[in-house]
């Protein structure tokens, strides 16, 4: 006997986890079958602070039919080429973390492995001229199409002002028939028998029955733990950073077509730049830190006009061990948090509601649909988890107790792998899913001063000569295309300048 269709969904909060989840599923599910309602007060505030993004949300706005220049007018964006990274494996040293490929591979080999042959022997420049993104992101230009003898599309994010977002978002979910309720949760209305939710009660005393629950109620999980209790596993072991302070500034220069992350004493400083601000925050360990302290280090290191007071936030890195029990399935901070290093958690979202349409259940809720949902997203944070701890891991900074932590403390086994790996011949190989590729891990490993010994010896097949005159020709072909390029803030104004 078939199951009956899921009628009635609730949207547990709104911001930006809330709003990405209304606007998926409006899109998706039949308006005739399916009423979608979104609860969330304008009492509660949203986090809001996380606006730097990863080339997967282009893959998100064209599953909506998002028109992407009145996406980011909308959002006062910016485009994002990577991410400079500075002060992370010495106090003065500065690497990048570029979108896309450095060079590309020559007859089935690597090119970290070819330029690894090469660098040895000091025949090829840097290992980040052969990256357009990061030549690109160095000139302060930008382009979808990099212009040239062989045009190809250049990867990239954006930054963008959250609560635009959340609220571009809306305007989307709402024209598709989502119904947004004012109100604050008072309760929740459990099944007696099988723990499964049944309505969440307002402080008004109304009730917002439903079928299927999307928790987005953050940090607090109000459903999935509040409710149903799905344990948390908590990564402060190795991600001891529980804080952050944050802060709006003028923008006082063109904004630069990347993020900046630059280490501090206890923690890292971010430096996002949008059309009409910057945004600032300070990312801290509470153990090596006083939140005044920090707060005082962030607003002495901002860069013009202060727009507002200083917001500060408290936060355990970490992840449900169920995101998906009974009928409710968190999404956003109620699901997890890992820290906006590499600017994962827009990500993050996008990957649950990818996964929740393609396991979307009938009335039945399948139990094995539930548990494969969850083995996804454990999957998915673990994979970033490691990457970001890669960059606290391999330091070597010893300026201060919290560096000396980071830099000798008992990583996960596969990351640990990883490493050794690739200190060895420089082999990497991806878990599973897992979101970070072969590129960008070479990035950090050696951006952060991890070497491997020796080079793939498979790489000693090509002639060393005809190799080093490749690469030259790619690092011309990369510089001229770049030279052709606008400048980043000539593309704004001339394409998706806010209004």
């Amino acid at each position: 006997m078939t199951a009956l269709p899921v009628r009635e969904v609730v949207i547990v909060g709104g911001g930006t986890a809330g709003w990405m989840a209304a606007a998926a599923l409006s899109r998706f599910l039949p308006r005739t079958r399916t009423r979608i309602r979104l609860v969330e007060s304008e009492e509660i505030g949203t986090v809001g602070v996380g606006e730097a993004t990863i080339p997967t949300i282009q893959t998100f706005n064209r599953m909506l039919g998002i028109d992407e220049d009145a996406f980011v007018a909308a959002t006062g964006g910016t485009f994002k080429l990577g991410i400079q990274f500075e002060n992370w494996r010495a106090i003065g040293d500065r690497y990048f973390h570029p979108f896309g490929q450095f060079g590309h591979d020559i007859d089935g080999l690597a090119f970290h492995q070819l330029f690894l042959k090469l660098a040895g022997q000091r025949r090829c420049a840097d290992l980040w001229h052969y990256a357009p993104c990061a030549v690109a992101a160095a000139a302060g230009r930008f382009a979808r199409i990099a212009e040239g003898e062989a045009p190809f599309p250049l990867p990239y994010a954006f930054h963008f002002d959250a609560g635009r977002y959340a609220r571009f978002l809306r305007d989307y979910a709402e024209a598709r028939g989502v119904e947004r309720i004012e109100g604050r949760i008072a309760d929740v209305a459990q099944h007696a028998d099988t723990g499964f939710v049944q309505a969440v009660r307002l402080a008004d005393g109304r009730h917002v029955d439903g079928e299927l629950f999307v928790d987005c109620s953050g940090f607090r999980g109000l459903l999935i733990e509040g409710a149903l209790a799905s344990g948390y596993d908590d990564w402060s072991h190795w991600l001891p950073c529980d804080r952050a302070v944050a802060v709006p500034t003028a923008r006082d220069r063109a904004p630069v077509p990347y993020t900046r992350a630059i280490a501090q004493g206890a923690g890292w400083q971010w430096r996002i730049p949008l059309q009409h601000r910057t945004g600032n925050g300070y990312v801290y360990s509470s153990a090596h830190v006083d939140d005044d302290a920090a707060q005082a280090a962030l607003m002495g290191a901002v860069e013009g006009e202060v727009l507002a007071d200083p917001r500060r936030l408290s936060f355990v890195t970490g992840r449900r061990r169920r995101f998906w029990n009974r009928n409710v399935v968190a999404l956003g901070l109620a699901g997890g948090f890992l820290e906006p290093l590499e600017s994962t958690s827009i990500h993050l979202i996008q990957t649950g509601i990818a996964k929740l349409l393609a396991l979307f259940p009938d009335a039945g809720f399948s139990t094995v649909e539930a548990e494969e949902y969850d083995r996804l997203m454990r999957s998915a944070y673990d994979g970033v988890r490691d990457f970001i701890i890669l960059h606290y891991h391999a330091t070597q900074r010893d300026d201060t107790p919290f560096w000396r932590h980071v830099r000798t403390m008992e990583v996960p086994d596969t990351l640990r792998r990883k490493i050794e790996l690739f200190r060895v011949h420089g082999r990497f190989f991806r878990y599973d899913d897992e979101l970070f590729s072969l590129a960008s891990w070479t990035a950090v490993l050696l951006g952060q001063g991890i070497v491997p010994a020796a080079y793939d010896p498979v790489a000693d097949v090509l002639d060393e000569d005809r190799l080093a005159e490749t690469l030259e020709r790619m690092r011309h072909a990369i510089l001229a295309q770049t030279r052709a390029m606008p400048s980043h803030a000539d593309f704004i104004a001339r394409h998706c300048a806010a209004g």
